[in-house]
This record gives C-alpha cells, structure tokens and sequence, in this order.
C-alpha cells in the first residue's frame, strides 16, 4: 500500500489478506468484518478507528500506533504486537488468544473481563490499564508497568509476574494461586497485606 492519510473512511469486507501497511495514516476510520489475517503493519497509525468484526489472525504490528480506537468482536488469534502503542483502546467481545506483546505503550488500554490466558505481555507499559475481571491465567506479565492498573478481581492464577510493578495489585482483591513473582515483588505483596517481614 502506498503512503497517505485517510480520514473518516469506511472500509466494510475489505480484503486485505496478507497486505503489507507500511507508514499509512488512519484517522477516525471504521472497518467492518475487514480481513487483516497475516497482514502486516509497520510504523503506521490508526487513530480514534473503530474496529468491528475484524480478522486480525496471525497479523504482525511493528512500530504501529492504535490509539484512542475500539475493537469490538475481533479475532487476534496467533497476533503479535512489537513496540507498538496501544493507549486508550478497548476491546469488547475480543478473542485475544494467543497473543504476543513486545514492548510498547499499552497505557490506559480497556481489557475487562478480557480472556486473556497464557498470553504474553513483556516489557509493555500498561499504566492504568483496565485490567478488572480478566482471566491471565497462566499469562505472562514480565517487567510490565502495571503502576495505577485497575485489577479487581482478575485471576492470574499460575501467572509469570517478575519484573512487573505490583504496587496497584490487593493480593486479597485477586486470585494468585501458583503465580511466579521475585522476592522484591514477594515483599510488596506481604506488606500490601499489612504484615511486617522481620529476620
């Protein structure tokens, strides 16, 4: 695809199979049951779009921007995301499963009730993510910036969590079972329990 800007277009059963979106500009764009399986998208930007019924299985994001969009029923199956910016974009209805996350800003990014089981998030910042009620069993969350993150209730049963900040995790506010956290993060979590660790 060529370079540009496109603004306040609607795309509705596009085909773009496979496509290689390279320095492109999506500005309040809609796209609808649109295929982007196995595409590829590098340093482009997609801002305030709307994404519905969207197919981006086994799609591959470099250096891209998706903020301020809503994704809503999209497949992301087998997608991996590298240092990409995701800031305030929600997702509702998503399958988010496997997915991949290197690096980039995920700040603010709405994943409530997300399933969001044994995929991987490593050295992502996601301050004050929405985070409340999803499933991350068995997920990885490694050196992840989770400071100001809304986490009630989420289940990270089995969960690598090392090199993460905690601080805005309650341990009895969430279910942790089997979850990998350093010593560090150990001592955060007691003390956020109101006990004192003394030799």
């Amino acid at each position: 695809m060529a370079e540009g800007t496109q603004e306040e277009q609607r795309f509705v059963r596009d085909d773009w199979y496979g496509e290689e979106i390279t320095g492109r500009h999506y500005l309040r764009c809609e796209f609808q049951e649109t295929d982007l399986s196995e595409a590829v998208t590098r340093n482009s930007v997609f801002t305030d779009c709307v994404f519905g019924n969207v197919r981006f299985n086994a799609s591959r994001h470099v250096d891209s921007a998706f903020t301020g969009c809503s994704f809503k029923r999209c497949n992301f199956f087998d997608a991996e995301f590298t240092g990409c910016k995701l800031v305030g974009s929600s997702f509702t209805e998503c399958e988010l499963r496997p997915l991949r996350v290197t690096g980039g800003d995920w700040s603010f990014a709405g994943l409530a009730g997300a399933d969001l089981r044994a995929v991987t998030f490593q050295g992502v910042r996601m301050r004050e993510a929405d985070l409340t009620g999803a499933d991350c069993a068995g997920a990885v969350f490694t050196d992840v910036d989770l400071s100001g993150a809304l986490l009630h209730g989420v289940k990270l049963p089995r969960a690598d969590l090392r090199g993460s900040d905690l601080s805005a995790l309650d341990p009895l506010d969430a279910e942790l079972t089997a979850a990998i956290v350093s010593p560090e993060q150990a001592a955060v979590l007691v003390t956020s329990l109101g006990l004192h660790v003394r030799a």
